[in-house]
């Protein structure tokens, strides 16, 4: 499922117009601007009990190879978006 049929199915299942859906759909999930990016940029973590819980994890700077030249090089240190799947969410998937 895409995004456009993702509001499609909103629209249907809510009966909002697809304008309005297509609104609640990147109000949420907008990487620029969605609540989800917007919390997660200030470090919080965004749990949806039964579906999952997205989180901020840091990954440490380590040693790394060009694999053209084969040199060493050094990897910063940095924040990366994480997604843990709820258990509800897990069980449906698994049936």
């Amino acid at each position: 499922m895409n995004k456009t049929e993702l509001i499609t199915k909103l629209a249907k299942k809510t009966e909002l117009t697809h304008a309005k859906a297509a609104e609640a759909v990147d109000a949420i999930f907008n990487a620029v601007g969605g609540l989800i990016a917007e919390e997660l940029g200030k470090g919080h973590k965004v749990m949806l009990p039964g579906f999952g819980s997205f989180s901020v994890r840091k990954r440490a700077s380590r040693q790394g190879r060009n694999p053209a030249t084969g040199k060493a090089i050094k990897i910063p240190a940095r924040k990366y978006p994480a997604f843990k799947v709820g258990k509800t969410l897990r069980e449906k998937v698994a049936k």
